[in-house]
């Protein structure tokens, strides 16, 4: 599910927006392309500090988009390439995927692990 692409997008910086919905509301909130773990070919392991909201939207309504991208890997039409993933999500607090996350990002307070349905080239 993750491609190559994908995965080169991912090693250079840049932002991940995640969209949740709950309520008839739309919430975003912004990490970055290096905080994704990916410890298989359909997870991606995101540390989370406050996500509060998402955390709440995720109980209700647990389907994610994410959207990223970098400037500095070759897309369709020239430099820059972008990927919409959709998936489900929840959050983890504890286990050994948990340890390993804490260990590279002291300040997460929980990981927020999405579970990929789709991805999506964007340009």
């Amino acid at each position: 599910m993750l491609t190559e692409k994908f995965r080169e997008v991912v090693s250079h910086e840049g932002v991940v927006s995640i969209v949740t919905c709950a309520d008839n509301e739309a919430h975003v909130v912004n990490t970055w392309n290096s905080y994704l773990g990916q410890p298989d070919d359909v997870r991606l392991l995101i540390p989370a500090w406050k996500m509060r909201k998402t955390e709440q939207n995720i109980l209700k309504n647990n389907r994610v988009l994410l959207t990223l991208g970098s400037k500095e890997v070759q897309g369709r039409m020239g430099p820059g390439t972008g990927f919409l993933l959709e998936g489900t999500a929840r959050f983890i607090t504890s286990g050994a995927e948990y340890d390993e996350m804490k260990a590279k990002f002291p300040f997460l307070t929980r990981v927020l692990e999405v579970t990929v349905a789709s991805l999506k080239q964007t340009i």
